[in-house]
């Protein structure tokens, strides 16, 4: 019987890389790809930042141009989405009716945008930022934009925040936390880039709660806070979080509480069924004492890239547990953040440098757990080597400006 191949239900980062390593790694069998948009497997980051501004085009977001798929025997079935595993058949049903088989299927559906709960969310005017379809509806939208209203001080409302700022438009920015990506960084990064956007021209109302949307003849017109207060808005984005879109498995019957379980190999306990990307809830040693029993859901494209390779290398032959560092970046105006590792809000706080570049290590137990950079991309790398190769750092050696962190992670272990 020919082999039917691997099934992935999901075409974004994490999905695509796994296709892509897949052949590099000498896979012959047939690969699919089902994906929910009509568009190649695109870049996400840019969406928020140079797409919406205007600096790259829809083609500069594909991951490969269209004849890479061909090229590489890879089957893209856009526009469908995956709505319900046989397990026992092997059998991945389609949003059309259709079925695929498969000898191996891999849940990578990632997440999608957290509705925000009040009267009035569905107005025009009221968008959020996944997909390439939200980034077209707000470039077009924000052209005609007076007033804008970001509900959501993560990095999605603070990036929107910088372009809109830029362009010279009014943004006020709504976050039920007393400051900016509090579940993300530091209290001493928060309040860096609280002021970098505030020299934008960006507003804050912090520890703010949002009741409704104000709407008129079907547009909304305006926001309306838990403290009585009323802002004008014809233009308001919500970025308040995702929800990992784990209905599938759910559904299939393996566990999937906040995101697919899967083991340390990146398996569900199907053993012809894996996860990756941002819909999985993975075991990782940098979630120690993080988490109760140290899993962790990652949104990150360097996480959807190295667990799309890890998977990739099991199913050709040569398995290893996924032990990737997490690291993310934030492009907000002029500014980068990078962060490499996780820091918990409990996390102690060393600073090193000063002014608009300077770094925050977070300390965990007396242990180095993450490094966040502003325009340091220097100290970004030597954390990452620091991390991933365990090598301590106490709090008195990070704080010390003399200390020779570049020569403490080259050393050999």
């Amino acid at each position: 019987m020919s082999p039917v191949g691997i099934v992935v239900a999901g075409a974004g980062q994490a999905g695509f890389q796994l296709a892509a390593s897949l052949r590099e790694g000498g896979f012959r069998d047939p690969i699919t790809l089902v994906g929910d948009e009509a568009a190649l497997p695109y870049q996400r980051p840019p969406l928020s930042k140079a797409y919406l501004a205007g600096k790259t085009d829809q083609e500069g977001l594909f991951l490969r141009p269209p004849g890479f798929f061909a090229e590489h025997a890879i089957a893209h079935r856009p526009g469908l989405r995956a709505v319900a595993i046989d397990r026992a058949a092997r059998l991945l049903q389609l949003s059309d009716g259709g079925h695929l088989p498969y000898d191996h299927l891999v849940i990578a559906t990632g997440a999608r945008n957290r509705p925000l709960p009040v009267p009035g969310a569905e107005l025009d005017g009221v968008r959020q930022l996944r997909g390439l379809a939200d980034a077209d509806a707000l470039r077009a939208q924000i052209e005609a934009a007076r007033a804008i209203v970001v509900v959501g001080a993560g990095f999605i409302g603070l990036e929107f925040a910088a372009v809109a700022a830029g362009r010279g438009l009014s943004v006020t920015v709504i976050e039920a936390a007393e400051r900016p990506m509090a579940r993300a960084v530091s209290a001493e990064m928060g309040a860096f880039f609280r002021g970098a956007q505030e020299a934008m021209g960006v507003r804050f109302a912090f520890g703010a709660g949002v009741t409704a949307i104000l709407g008129r003849d079907g547009r909304a017109v305006g926001v309306a806070l838990a403290d009585g207060r009323e802002l004008p808005a014809d233009l308001v984005l919500v970025g308040i979080g995702v929800l990992p879109n784990r209905e599938l498995a759910l559904e299939a019957g393996l566990p999937a509480e906040d995101g697919v379980r899967v083991d340390a190999f990146l398996s569900t306990p199907d053993p012809a069924i894996s996860a990756i990307g941002d819909c999985a809830r993975f075991p990782s040693s940098f979630a120690h004492g993080l988490t109760p029993d140290g899993t962790v859901r990652i949104e990150s494209v360097q996480n959807a890239i190295d667990q799309g390779r890890c998977l990739a290398a099991r199913l050709t032959g040569k398995p290893a547990a996924y032990g990737a560092l997490p690291w993310f970046w934030s492009d907000q105006g002029r500014h980068k953040l990078q962060i490499a590792g996780l820091a918990g809000p409990t996390d102690a706080s060393v600073v090193r440098g000063s002014g608009s570049a300077f770094s925050v290590f977070r300390f965990r137990d007396g242990r180095l757990s993450a490094v966040e950079s502003v325009d340091r991309a220097g100290d970004h790398m030597i954390a990452r080597r620091l991390l991933t190769a365990g090598t301590p750092l106490s709090p008195d050696q990070a704080a010390d400006p003399g200390f020779d962190l570049k020569a403490l992670a080259l050393q050999r272990p």
